[in-house]
C-alpha cells in the first residue's frame, strides 16, 4: 500500500489519470470555429427581435469545475483509498498468524482479533497468503487466502490453559511439515513457557518473525485459602513493576438466591513485587455462599478462581449414646459441642438412619459404643463417599469391647480395655497437660493454654500405624486425638469426653479451634493423591478462557489422581468437579503456578497491539461522483431550457437525499436474504434473553445435523429472526421459545406473522415449563404464550391423535418429549368428519400442514450441542437419559419432514409398508 499525505492508496497507479484532467479541462471548453459572415439584405428584416432563450457559446465555469471534481472522484475512488493505513511492511510470500491463544491474552482478546484482520486486510491486498496457528490447540498450518481467515476470526477464541511442552512439540513438527518459508507474526500473551526458545528457533529458520503483545502485564489469581479463620488471597502478576492496586470481587449467591458481589476487596502491589496478600475475616455464612473470586476489570480465566466445599457453612449431625439401646438420640453430654458449633454450622437433627439421608458434611458420635449392622453399614458408606465421622469416647466406649481384638472401621485406632485415670483421688500420678502439636498435625501453630488438663482417657494400643494417626497427644505422649482415611472421608477420635467430666479441654477456646480445624480448614486440606486414587470425578461446570462457566454437558469423568497433580488442557478443563456429594474445584492457577514474562531475542522486533482502524474511502468517492454526475444532467438540462427550476430542485433533493438511503438499507437486507436462501435454514425467533437465544440456537444446529446424517434434508446453519424487521417467507419453521418477561410484537410483525402462517409456514411455540407445569396458563410460560399467541390466526387445536402424520413422518413415534416428557402437544384439530376406513391403519387427517404446535417439553435443550457435536445439556439419566434424547431428535426430524412434505406420508400408498412396520 502506497500512503500520500496520510491516506493510503491499494492501487496508486490509478492516479495517474489525474494528469488528464487539463486536457479534459480543453476539451470541454472547446467551441466551435466562428461562422463566415455574408451580407444578405433580408437579415435586415430580423433587426431589432429579441430572443427570450439565449444559448451560451462556451460552457460555464462552474459546470466544468464540477465534472472535472467528478472525474477527479472517480479516479481516486478507483485508486482505493484508505483512511489510517497500516503503517507496517506488507512483505511478500506465505503469513503464518500464531497466536498464544491462552488465558493470558483473553482480556485484550477483541483488540488481538482487529489487529488481525487488520493484517489480513494488508496480506489481501499485497496477494498473500496466510495460515493461522493457535498453540493451545496446535494444527499443521493451511495457508489459504486472506479473505478466507477473515470469516473464521468470530471462531477463534482463547483457551483456558498455556501451551505446554507437548503443544510445542506438536508444533515444531506441524512447522515442519510445512514446505517453503514464510514470514511469522507472532501474537504473544507476554508469558514464557516450556520450549519457547525452541518454537522461536524454528520459526526464525523458517522467514523473519515479528511479535506483537500489549503493553500491560497478565495478572492472576491464586486459590482462596481458608486457614485460622481467615481467608487468604494472592494476586499475582507476570514480573516486578511499579507499585498497583487491584480489586477482587467475591461473587455468589445472596438469600434469594440472585447471583451478586458479595464481598470486594483492595490488593496492593508494591514496587518491585509481584504478588500481593490480603486476609479476610468474613462471617461464616457469608464465606459460605461465596462461588468464585475474581480480579474486576479482568476478562480471563486466570484472573478467577473458583471455590468449593471448602468456605461453605457446615452441616453437622451429633449423636449421643445412652443407657437404653432403643436407639440413638441427641442428649445433654452434646452441650459443649452445641455451643462450640452454633455460630459456625447447621444442625441436622435425628436418628443415625434419619440424618445419614440428609447427607451432613460432619457427624459427631458423643460415647456411642455399639451400633446395629444397618447404622453401621450406612454410616461407613457415608464416610467413604466424602463425610467427616467425628467420635469422643466415654465411660460405655472404655468399659465396651469396640476395637479391642481387631481394629473396628469406624476407629482410627484399637483400644485398651477400661480406661486410664489419673489425677484423681485413687490415682498415683497428677493430671496431664498437652504436648505441643507437631507439623503434620491440622492443629499446628494453634496455642495450648497451661490450664488445659486431662484427668481420664481411653488409651490406644501400640501398633505399626498409631504413629501416623496421631495429631495430638498429652505431655507423657498417650495419643490424645486420632484419625484415619476411609475412602474419600475421615474418622477422628477424641480419647476423652466432649463435655468436662474427664478433661477441661471442652471448657478451653482451644476446643472450639480445634474443631474448626477439623469440621471447616482439613477437609478442604486432606485431599491428596492417595486418598483420591480410584475414584472418578464428573466435570458440572468447565471455565472458558474468559473465565465463564458453563455446562460441561456429557465430559467424560476424571480420575482423582488427574485432579490433583494432572495438567490443565484439552483433556483436563478447569471448572468444578463432582464425586457422591463432594465437590472439587480446579482452577486454571494453582498454588505452585508462576507467571514468568517471556523474553526474546534481540533480532526479533516487538511491536504494540495498538490497533488503528482502517477505514475505505473509495465507496464515498464513488458515492460523490455518481451525485456530481447527476446534478450536472440535471444543470445541463436546465441550461438548455428542457428543465424547469421546481424540477431542477426535485431532481436535485432526490439525488442527495435517495442514493444514500439506498446505500444504507440495502446491503444489510441483501446479506439476510442470501444467508437465509443460499440452503435450507430453520429459524428461531429471538426472544431478547441471551442464554435462551443461544440454547435454541444450538438446539436447532443439533437437529441441522441430526437431518444431515439421518436423511437426505442437509440444512445450514440456523438464523436467528427479528420479527420486526426480518422477512419470514425464508423460511419453513419457526421455533419460538417463551420466556415470560419477552416483549409483545408490534402489529406488523403481527401482520408479518399472520402472513407467514396462511403461506405454509410452521411455528413451532415451547413454553419449556413441562417440568412443573402442563400445556395451559398455570406456569408465568403458559400465560405469556396465551399473550403473545391472541393476535395469531390461529385455528382450533386438540392433542396429537395417535394416527396424526407427525406420527409416522419419518419415524413411527408416539411420545414426542424432549429434556422434559409427559406433556401434551397440541396441533390443528382434525376436521369433524374425518372417519377411518375399514382396512387403514390411521383416518385422513390434516390435507395440509399443522401451521403451529404447542408444547412444553423444551425440544431445543435436548436438541442442543456444542460446534464440536457435544450435547450441552443434560437429558434424564443414564440410558433413559439417552433413549429420551433420541426420541427429541426423532420428533424434530419428523417435525421437519411433516413442513417439507406436507400430507405425503398420508397418501395411500404407503399404507403396505406401514402395516408391515406396524406388524398388522
Amino acid at each position: 500500500m502506497t500512503v500520500l499525505a496520510g491516506i493510503g492508496f491499494t492501487a496508486p497507479w490509478v492516479l495517474l489519470g489525474l494528469l488528464t484532467l487539463p486536457i479534459l479541462w480543453l476539451i470541454l471548453r472547446a467551441v466551435p470555429p466562428a461562422p463566415i459572415r455574408r451580407l444578405f439584405p433580408a437579415v435586415t428584416l430580423l433587426l431589432g427581435l429579441k430572443d427570450d432563450e439565449s444559448v451560451s457559446d462556451r460552457t460555464p465555469w462552474w459546470l466544468l469545475l464540477l465534472r472535472m471534481l467528478a472525474a477527479a472522484a472517480i479516479i481516486i475512488g478507483l485508486a482505493g483509498p484508505v483512511l489510517n493505513p497500516s503503517r507496517d511492511e506488507t512483505g511478500t510470500g506465505p503469513l503464518l498468524l500464531v497466536l498464544d491463544a491462552s488465558w493470558a491474552g483473553a482480556a485484550r482478546w477483541p483488540a488481538t482479533l482487529d489487529q488481525i484482520d487488520t493484517q489480513l486486510s494488508e496480506a489481501g491486498r499485497a496477494g498473500r497468503t496466510v495460515a493461522i496457528l493457535r498453540l493451545t490447540e496446535p494444527e499443521t498450518p493451511v495457508f489459504q487466502a486472506a479473505e478466507a481467515w477473515r470469516g473464521r476470526l468470530p471462531g477463534l477464541t482463547p483457551n483456558p490453559w498455556q501451551p505446554n511442552a507437548d503443544q510445542v512439540a506438536q508444533t515444531i513438527a506441524a512447522l515442519n511439515a510445512v514446505d517453503g518459508g514464510f514470514d511469522t507474526h507472532w501474537f504473544s500473551d507476554r508469558l514464557d513457557y516450556a520450549d519457547h526458545a525452541e518454537l522461536v528457533s524454528s520459526l526464525q529458520a523458517r522467514g523473519d518473525v515479528t511479535v506483537y503483545q500489549a503493553a500491560s502485564r497478565p495478572v492472576a489469581i491464586r486459590p482462596a485459602a481458608y486457614q485460622d479463620g481467615l481467608i487468604q488471597l494472592t494476586v499475582q502478576r507476570a514480573g516486578p513493576g511499579p507499585e498497583d492496586r487491584v480489586t477482587v470481587l467475591a461473587q455468589g449467591r445472596d438469600p434469594a438466591g440472585t447471583a451478586r458481589v458479595l464481598h470486594s476487596v483492595d490488593l496492593t502491589f508494591e514496587a518491585g513485587e509481584t504478588t500481593a496478600q490480603i486476609e479476610l475475616a468474613l462471617p461464616s455464612e457469608l464465606r459460605a455462599r461465596i462461588t468464585r473470586f475474581e480480579i474486576q476489570g479482568q476478562r480471563s480465566a486466570g484472573a478467577v478462581t473458583l471455590t468449593d466445599d471448602s468456605l461453605r457453612r457446615r452441616e453437622v449431625a451429633l449423636i449421643a449414646g445412652t443407657l437404653n439401646r432403643e436407639g440413638l438420640e441427641l442428649l445433654s453430654p452434646l452441650h459443649y459441642l452445641t455451643q462450640v458449633l452454633v455460630p459456625t454450622a447447621d444442625f441436622v437433627d435425628g436418628g443415625l438412619l434419619e440424618v445419614l439421608p440428609a447427607n451432613p458434611d460432619v457427624i459427631v458420635l458423643s460415647d456411642v459404643a455399639q451400633m446395629s449392622e444397618p447404622e453401621e453399614a450406612a454410616l461407613i458408606e457415608w464416610v467413604e463417599q466424602g463425610g467427616l465421622l467425628l467420635r469422643f469416647a466415654g465411660p460405655r466406649m472404655a468399659a465396651s469391647d469396640l476395637g479391642r481384638d481387631t481394629e473396628d472401621t469406624l476407629l482410627p485406632a484399637r483400644l485398651r480395655s477400661g480406661g486410664r485415670s489419673v489425677g484423681g483421688a485413687m490415682s498415683w500420678g497428677e493430671a496431664k497437660t498437652l504436648a505441643p502439636f507437631p507439623e503434620s498435625s491440622p492443629f499446628f501453630g494453634l496455642d495450648i493454654p497451661k490450664d488445659v488438663v486431662v484427668s481420664t482417657q481411653v488409651m490406644a494400643q501400640p501398633d505399626p500405624n498409631l504413629a501416623d494417626r496421631v495429631i495430638a497427644s498429652l505431655s507423657d505422649g498417650t495419643p490424645l486425638v486420632t484419625r484415619k482415611a476411609l475412602g474419600l472421608g475421615q474418622v477422628v477420635l477424641f480419647h476423652v469426653t466432649a463435655d468436662a467430666e474427664w478433661s477441661s479441654l471442652p471448657l478451653s477456646g482451644l476446643f472450639v479451634e480445634m474443631l474448626d480445624r477439623l469440621a471447616v480448614a482439613s477437609a478442604a486440606k486432606s485431599r491428596q493423591e492417595s486418598q483420591l486414587q480410584g475414584t472418578t470425578w464428573e466435570p458440572v461446570q468447565i471455565m472458558d478462557g474468559f473465565g465463564a462457566l458453563s455446562d460441561a454437558g456429557t465430559l467424560a469423568g476424571v480420575d482423582g489422581v488427574q485432579l490433583i497433580s494432572g495438567r490443565i488442557g484439552p483433556d483436563l478443563r478447569p471448572g468444578l468437579y463432582e464425586s457422591g456429594k463432594q465437590k472439587l474445584a480446579l482452577n486454571v492457577v494453582s498454588e505452585e503456578t508462576e507467571l514468568r514474562p517471556v523474553t526474546w531475542p534481540a533480532n526479533v522486533p516487538i511491536k504494540g497491539q495498538e490497533v488503528s482502524t482502517e477505514t475505505p474511502l473509495g465507496g464515498l468517492l464513488l458515492s460523490l461522483a455518481l451525485i456530481l454526475l447527476t446534478v450536472d444532467v440535471v444543470a445541463s438540462l436546465a441550461l438548455s431550457g428542457r428543465l424547469g427550476l421546481a424540477r431542477t430542485a426535485a431532481a436535485a433533493m432526490a439525488a442527495f437525499l435517495l442514493v444514500p438511503d439506498v446505500q444504507a438499507q440495502t446491503p444489510e437486507d441483501t446479506e439476510f436474504a442470501l444467508a437465509a436462501t443460499h440452503e435450507l435454514v430453520l429459524a428461531h425467533v429471538l426472544t431478547g434473553e441471551t442464554q435462551v437465544d443461544d440454547i435454541a440456537e444450538a438446539g436447532l444446529r443439533g437437529l441441522a445435523q441430526t437431518l444431515f446424517f439421518r436423511t437426505s434434508v442437509e440444512p445450514a446453519d440456523p438464523i436467528g429472526v427479528d420479527l420486526e424487521r426480518d422477512e419470514l417467507a425464508f423460511f419453513p419453521l419457526l421455533y419460538w421459545p417463551i420466556t415470560p418477561n419477552q416483549p409483545q410484537p408490534s402489529a406488523e410483525a403481527y401482520i408479518k406473522l399472520n402472513a407467514y402462517l396462511r403461506s405454509g409456514g410452521m411455528i413451532l411455540f415451547d413454553t419449556r415449563d413441562a417440568d412443573i407445569a402442563g400445556f395451559g396458563a398455570s406456569s408465568p410460560n403458559g400465560r405469556k404464550l396465551q399473550q403473545l399467541a391472541g393476535p395469531l390466526n390461529i385455528p382450533a387445536l386438540e392433542p396429537i391423535p395417535r394416527d396424526h402424520v407427525l406420527t409416522r413422518t419419518f419415524y413411527l413415534l408416539q411420545d414426542f418429549p424432549g429434556r422434559y416428557s409427559g406433556a401434551e402437544v397440541w396441533v390443528e384439530a382434525a376436521p369433524g368428519d374425518a372417519e377411518q376406513i375399514e382396512g387403514m391403519p390411521f383416518r385422513n387427517l390434516n390435507d395440509n400442514v399443522t401451521p403451529v404446535v404447542i408444547g412444553g417439553n423444551d425440544w431445543a435443550g435436548a436438541w442442543a450441542v456444542d460446534r464440536n457435536g457435544q450435547a450441552l445439556l443434560p437429558v434424564g439419566r443414564g440410558y433413559a437419559g439417552e433413549r429420551q434424547r433420541e426420541l427429541a431428535n426423532r420428533f424434530g426430524v419428523n417435525l421437519v419432514m411433516h413442513v417439507l412434505t406436507g400430507n405425503y406420508k398420508s397418501d395411500q400408498v404407503h399404507v403396505p409398508a406401514l402395516l408391515d412396520r406396524l406388524g398388522q
